[in-house]
């Protein structure tokens, strides 16, 4: 019994360190949830502008205006970009986005994948290391792994500008970009969207009653080659600022269960640890009365 008793102090002395740690843990993605919320509440409304503007923009060209980013060619060269973060104790949170950019892999890229043409570029370790696992028949480019180390735009504008280069001398036919999108503290869900090539919405034409009349200066096709990239880097930030804030909401979620089952843990543990003890007394009770009525029969 004393080793049992002992056995469940040293379990309730262990859940009692994991439970500060948890405990440390949440209060730190707290703080650093506040920040990352704020860069993103910032940044989508004007990434969602600029997008807007770029298919109106689009809709009514009427066709005579072209890039190098809005081609359209037959896929047979694919990147497809994973968005994760670098540490876990998050949840299912990468393992969502992973799922999400691997299902579309098996779903439509199987036979790029078998030839060698499919690219991974993955931001963020976790994914990383999943798809150097699993994948050894893709391209991995792992040399944006630690971008969440710097998340400056100027940081993040050269890997999406390389991206931009790559489709426009076209070692990409298409881009997607898995990412986790950030609602709220507590709800984040995966997300893949295509990055390139940007397509005209025609459909977003057809549904305008009127044309919008814009007046361009210097041209449109030069505003068009300043605007279009802009956008684009824009966007990929938002992908990235959308994830960041989605990892530390899922972390602090994540500990702020671990946490409560700790505590629930405990209790179970001091209720057996309390009933050990009282059955150990009782039997140290029962022994030292049964001794003193041996030796009075003696």
């Amino acid at each position: 019994m004393a080793a049992n008793l002992k056995e469940v102090r040293e379990r309730i002395k262990s859940v009692i360190g994991t439970q500060q740690i948890t405990k440390a843990m949440k209060m730190v993605s707290a703080a650093k949830l506040r920040r990352a919320q704020q860069a993103i509440v910032d940044m989508r409304p004007y990434a969602e502008r600029l997008n807007t503007m770029m298919v109106n923009i689009l809709a009514n060209a009427d066709g005579d205006l072209n890039s190098s980013f809005g081609q359209v060619r037959d896929v047979h060269k694919v990147c497809i970009v994973v968005v994760t973060s670098s540490k876990g104790l998050c949840g299912a949170f990468n393992t969502n986005v992973i799922k999400v950019a691997v299902a579309r892999i098996e779903d439509k890229y199987t036979e790029a994948l078998e030839k060698g043409n499919l690219t991974v570029v993955c931001i963020g370790k976790k994914g990383n290391e999943y798809f150097r696992r699993h994948f050894k028949k893709a391209t991995i480019v792992s040399e944006h792994a630690n971008m969440f180390q710097d998340l400056r735009y100027e940081h993040v504008e050269k890997a999406a500008q390389e991206i931009m280069d790559k489709f426009s001398d076209q070692s990409y036919d298409v881009v997607e970009v898995a990412y986790g999108r950030f609602k709220n503290a507590a709800t984040q869900f995966p997300e893949l969207q295509t990055f390139l090539p940007v397509v005209q919405d025609k459909t977003a034409a057809a549904k305008q009653k009127t044309k919008a009349d814009y007046l361009f200066e210097p041209d449109k096709h030069g505003l068009l080659d300043h605007l279009l990239p802009s956008i684009l880097k824009t966007s990929f930030y938002k992908y990235l600022l959308d994830t960041h804030a989605s990892e530390h909401g899922a972390r602090m979620t994540a500990m702020e269960k671990a946490t409560e089952n700790a505590e629930d843990l405990l209790k179970d543990l001091r209720i057996t640890y309390n009933k050990a003890r009282q059955e150990s007394i009782t039997r140290e009770l029962s022994e030292i009365v049964g001794g003193a009525a041996a030796l009075e029969g003696a």
